[in-house]
């Protein structure tokens, strides 16, 4: 399953495979976002917008994360690869730089961002954060594009959907972070709760607040931390990132999971406190019997 995040609504999803259908499925935590079935060789390819099909139309702090990972699992992934455009704040990171992120601070708030909410499951280790199977696939897809890439960085997750202040950004370089943005969490912890590998692809789409002296612009996206000049690295940049996508799939569709990821549940299964039925394990899940998939395959990437 592939994840789009900013600018998914405008790029052709073509590497990706023929569109067959799209669906939205219903789920105790409320409708998933559209899924775009695609016919990707031998096997179907799940893509969905996190925000909005045909434009900008849910920042980050509302998207259903819950829906759309309970919704991928029912669709039988076992993989998630998705992208992300957050700003620079390692000094070496420039606007449509490639970075495979290695690590993760959360710093949102509001966020739903477990499926086990009052119940005593969910203990989960958090290292790799990111799946290392997906991660080393990107880095390998990116080594045969011969795409200059940053191969490890940190991401640190923000509310939104406001932009950070200077000092905020100052705080984050301090705790260790290289870049920031607002949409991989609580995805990627929630992704780990059902067993699903994730791992993302980022994109530099600006620079973070404070990190440049920049001049105020008014009425542009990010009122001037783009500069006009180096826009269009961001745009070539995007656009290459289905055909990467494309790519490191090629990388893992033919691998067997021996990761940690797909065990995250083993010692709440051994203990007996849940049973093999994932739908079990999901508060509510029980309230409200979320459809049968229609994939024709039931372990899909």
């Amino acid at each position: 399953m592939v994840i789009g995040g900013s600018g998914a609504y405008s790029v052709e999803a073509g590497p990706l495979g023929r569109e067959k259908e799209r669906i939205t499925l219903e789920t105790p935590y409320g409708p998933s976002a559209p899924f775009r079935i695609l016919q990707w060789e031998e096997t179907e390819v799940a893509f969905v917008s996190r925000h909005g099909e045909t434009g900008y139309n849910r920042t980050a702090p509302y998207v259903n994360y819950r829906a759309n990972i309970y919704a991928a699992k029912e669709l039988g992934a076992r993989r998630i690869l998705s992208w992300s455009g957050p700003g620079a704040i390692h000094p070496s990171y420039g606007p449509g730089d490639l970075i495979i992120p290695d690590d993760l601070i959360d710093l949102t708030r509001t966020r739903p961002s477990t499926f086990f909410q009052d119940k005593g499951i969910g203990f989960i280790r958090q290292n790799p954060v990111f799946c290392p199977e997906i991660r080393g696939a990107f880095l390998d897809a990116l080594e045969e594009l011969d795409c200059v890439h940053h191969g490890g960085g940190t991401y640190v997750c923000t509310e939104g959907p406001r932009l950070e202040t200077p000092a905020e950004i100052r705080f984050m370089k301090q705790i260790g972070g290289d870049m920031v943005g607002m949409t991989l969490v609580p995805e990627i912890f929630l992704a780990r709760e059902l067993e699903i590998c994730y791992g993302s692809l980022c994109y530099i789409s600006n620079y973070a607040e404070g990190v440049r002296t920049l001049p105020y612009e008014k009425g542009v996206l990010f009122e001037g931390t783009l500069p006009a000049d180096e826009k269009s690295r961001v745009d070539e940049s995007l656009a290459r990132i289905p055909g990467i996508m494309a790519n490191t799939l090629h990388h893992l569709i033919r691998q067997d999971r021996s990761c940690p990821c797909k065990d995250a549940m083993l010692r709440y299964r051994k203990r007996g406190d849940i049973g093999d039925d994932w739908h079990s394990w999901v508060d509510k899940a029980n309230e409200f019997p979320c459809p049968q998939s229609t994939s024709e395959n039931p372990e899909n990437t």
